[in-house]
């Protein structure tokens, strides 16, 4: 780091010190407030807003309330802006940080010299555990201005040792990355994105973007934040509070379907395949409006001394106007009961009864209306449904005539049928057609923003699912079809934005690896051709070349070798490894925790999971040992793989493979180790 002025870091130093003491008093005063309301809905909503504002307003003194300065041009104002995580100013309102995602912060991230944006110098400072030891400055206007110089501050963040959780990359966000971040809520966006180029990281700070830009109307209709499974979003989760943001939910698709059964089964790929097939929509669709039935005689309705009657052609023609309007199927049926009273009400308006305004609706509800529409408009529950379409063979062959072939029905049938819904062992793709039926009967609120990672291994059927919870607002989907491992996956980002109804959303592609090292990821690169020839090869920008080792070395041994480095380990076994793994480090001695365990504990030297310490999780340790299927999205300082073919050989086909080895092979950030049995895989080959 070039040589800077002590006076100039002491005067900086006191300008952090400062803001801290500005945004405790901050703290200070939202905790001092007191709700006073008119009733308690309003008093309750006004504690949640303080609640909220009171963690926002949290401050680590581990981490830097600044990161970087922006000094204008005279024409802009000649004012000078620290840049960080979150808003702080003085009592006279004047701002000493300013968010990262406010306007003003935007050329912090998008100047260059070509386009200075009014700025005439940017600052990066750098931290040692919240302490400011130095900065850099980068003259973008005036007679400095020289050759773009490399940032040692810049590269140092981004490679920085770490253990725990992801954090946040507000600091070294790139422009193609603000680009992304920055894109409004009425935007779709796919972000394409190869190992290491941030595609999660950018994701969620636009989360923590929009949550800023448009507070009132993202807090008031949800977001959400789908992530592969629950590791990954224990990962992840430190990721919006660091940055001021609490108002995400995060859950899984598994837990998102949870609704509508228990998981309680496991089936075969084939038929998870076929039932994550964007046909099974029509299938569903065909099965549920089948059972409106056809007017067998006329509607009578006594009133008083009269007797009022529909006859069956006129019943017929209030069936058809209703699926007319294409209304959800439970909406349907009670606009069947207004039509028919409708022709009921017009015959009394003729016969010269006066009614009241109430009368329509009151006529909707009498027993014999009600009865009269049920039969023809029956109510439906979607697992008994979907029981009946799984157990049912001439069923399921009569909704599914033209859509399914003959051998895709027999797949999809169960063998031997549960006696009633409430006994059927629902599978994962189970609970999605459930989830699939359920909004076809009654319409699924929507949320403004929906977040999903690794959206690559998504069936059809799931996209779906998702889609419909941001019917009316918008997505960001992250991923990379090179990573793509379960049978189901579709095959194109066109494709995953038809089903999710959004076939005008953008695509964004990140090539730019700034967390994996060139040597590693140009190793894994050597799978692409196979599994991926259609996505160009990732490119790494760091001077780093990293360390790639491939040995037959013991694996306890590259594993003591890494832990004695700073930065967290990441052991990769085949998952039907872990077993045997987990015994050889407890034999050696080595303390660990296993990625995807519930209820996970750090292991100590005994085997013994450590009971003083319940918060001894997963990324807490310095060693994690995980099963590929969950390496997916993680990522560690040193990467210890063992034996690459066992995790080719751990899928049902060598593609779906090959690309979980992909996947494997990139988690590391400085470091990987191959062990292997001289049976690394040909496609690895030089």
């Amino acid at each position: 780091m070039p040589a800077v002025s002590p006076a100039e870091i002491d005067r900086e130093r006191a300008h952090l010190e400062r803001a801290r003491e500005e945004l405790a008093r901050m703290r200070e005063r939202t905790a001092g407030l007191t709700v006073h309301a008119g009733d308690r809905i309003s008093a309750e909503a006004l504690e949640r807003t303080l609640a909220r504002r009171l963690a926002q307003l949290a401050d680590d003194p581990h981490v830097p309330l600044f990161f970087g300065r922006l000094d204008h041009d005279e024409p802009s104002g000649g004012k000078v802006f620290h840049v960080g995580r979150r808003h702080v100013s003085d009592t006279a309102g004047d701002p000493l940080v300013v968010d990262w995602r406010a306007p003003v912060s935007a050329a912090f991230y998008r100047a260059t010299r070509d386009d200075p944006m009014g700025v005439t110098a940017r600052r990066r400072y750098g931290f040692a555990r919240g302490v400011l030891t130095g900065f850099e400055d980068e003259a973008l206007s005036g007679a400095a201005v020289t050759e773009a110089e490399h940032s040692e501050i810049l590269e140092q963040e981004i490679e920085r040792p770490r253990t725990g959780p992801m954090r946040d990359i507000v600091a070294t966000i790139q422009p193609e990355q603000d680009v992304i971040v920055r894109s409004g809520l009425d935007r779709t966006v796919v972000v394409q994105g190869a190992p290491g180029t941030g595609k999660t990281a950018v994701g969620l700070h636009r989360a923590a973007y929009l949550l800023y830009a448009h507070r009132e109307q993202v807090t008031r209709r949800g977001m959400i934040v789908v992530g592969p499974n629950s590791s990954f979003l224990r990962y992840i989760r430190d990721v919006l509070p660091a940055l001021g943001e609490v108002d995400a939910r995060q859950t899984t698709v598994e837990e998102m379907v949870a609704a509508h059964g228990r998981l309680r089964g496991a089936e075969p790929a084939e038929a998870a395949r076929l039932k994550g097939d964007a046909r099974m929509a029509q299938v569903l669709r065909r099965a549920v409006w089948s059972h409106l039935g056809e007017p067998g005689e006329a509607l009578v309705l006594p009133r008083g001394s009269r007797r009022w009657r529909v006859p069956t052609h006129e019943a017929r023609d209030a069936v058809a106007h209703v699926v007319g309007r294409d209304l959800r199927y439970d909406a349907g049926r009670e606009q069947l009961r207004y039509a028919l009273a409708h022709r009921i009400l017009q015959q009394i308006e003729a016969s010269g009864d006066a009614l009241d305004d109430r009368a329509w609706d009151v006529l909707a509800r009498t027993r014999a209306v009600k009865d009269y529409a049920a039969t023809l408009w029956p109510i439906l529950a979607p697992a008994r449904l979907l029981h009946r379409l799984l157990a049912d063979a001439e069923f399921l062959a009569e909704m599914s005539d033209g859509i399914l072939t003959p051998a895709e029905r027999q797949t999809l049938a169960w063998a031997v049928a549960p006696r009633s819904a409430g006994a059927a062992r629902w599978t994962l793709a189970d609970l999605v057609l459930l989830d699939e039926l359920a909004d076809l009967l009654e319409r699924a609120p929507s949320v403004a923003h929906v977040v999903v990672d690794e959206a690559q291994d998504l069936s059809p059927m799931m996209l779906r699912a998702l889609g419909r919870r941001a019917r009316t607002g918008s997505l960001t989907v992250l991923g990379d079809l090179a990573q793509a491992t379960t049978p189901w996956a579709v095959r194109s980002w066109a494709d995953a934005l038809h089903q999710l109804g959004k076939p005008d959303g953008h695509v964004e592609q990140l090539t730019a690896g700034f967390r994996v090292p060139g040597d590693v990821i140009e190793y894994a690169a050597r799978l692409l051709p196979t599994i991926a020839p259609e996505l160009a090869p990732p490119v790494a920008v760091r001077r780093a070349r990293g360390e790639l080792l491939l040995t037959t070395a013991p694996t306890e041994e590259l594993v003591r070798a890494a832990l004695a480095r700073d930065g967290s380990v990441g052991l990769i076994v085949p998952d039907a490894g872990v077993d045997v793994a987990r015994r050889r480090l407890l034999a050696a001695g080595l303390e660990f925790a296993v990625v995807g365990e519930e209820d996970v504990r750090a292991y100590d030297q005994t085997g013994a999971a450590d009971a003083a310490d319940d918060q001894a999780t997963e990324f807490d340790a310095r060693l994690d040992l995980v099963p590929a299927s969950l390496a997916k999205g993680l990522e560690f300082d040193h990467v210890v793989l063992d034996d690459p073919a066992g995790i080719v050989a751990g899928e049902t086909e060598r593609e779906p493979g090959l690309r979980r080895l992909y996947v494997c092979l990139t988690r590391a950030v400085t470091s990987l180790a191959v062990r292997h049995d001289d049976d690394v895989p040909p496609e690895l080959a030089a």
